[in-house]
């Protein structure tokens, strides 16, 4: 093949540093676009970012141009720059140091962007800790707890 033909939807999730509540809904409505951005500008369209005050979810379609893990490594870095120019109140901010990624077939992608668009309503119902288990478990995914909170 002459040509290299990629198409890649990721559903990326990290929290806050100990999941600390800094993602207020004031503060979400500029710090989505941004990540946004950041994922445009990686060339990995983000389709939906959402979350709650201490995590988020990124569906994006991955560049084939950029490995996942600088992908997250440069969303986190130039998103907890910005934040930390928010003001007095997001001075200490910091995401967590690992993340989840997971894939999503094409099939998928309308539910998991109603799925990430629905979070803070998700989350009256679940903690962040059961779902992210969950998602793990769902994926098959071998991991060891003790490393998940950071």
């Amino acid at each position: 093949m002459s040509q290299s033909l990629v198409k890649n939807y990721v559903h990326i999730i990290f929290s806050t540093k100990h999941r600390e509540d800094f993602i207020d809904e004031k503060i979400e409505k500029e710090l989505f676009p941004y990540i946004a951005v950041v994922c445009k500008n990686l060339e990995s369209n983000a389709l939906q970012i959402g979350g709650t005050d201490n995590h988020i979810h990124i569906l994006c379609l991955l560049s084939k141009k950029i490995a996942l893990m600088r992908l997250v490594q440069e969303i986190k870095s130039y998103s907890s720059k910005w934040m930390k120019t928010k003001g007095k109140k997001y001075e200490n901010f910091f995401w967590q140091d690992g993340y989840g990624a997971f894939s999503v077939t094409e099939e998928n992608v309308l539910m998991m962007k109603n799925y990430i668009r629905n979070q803070r309503l998700h989350h009256q119902q679940i903690h962040y800790q059961d779902e992210l288990i969950g998602i793990l478990e769902k994926h098959r995914m071998k991991y060891d707890e003790k490393y998940l909170w950071d």
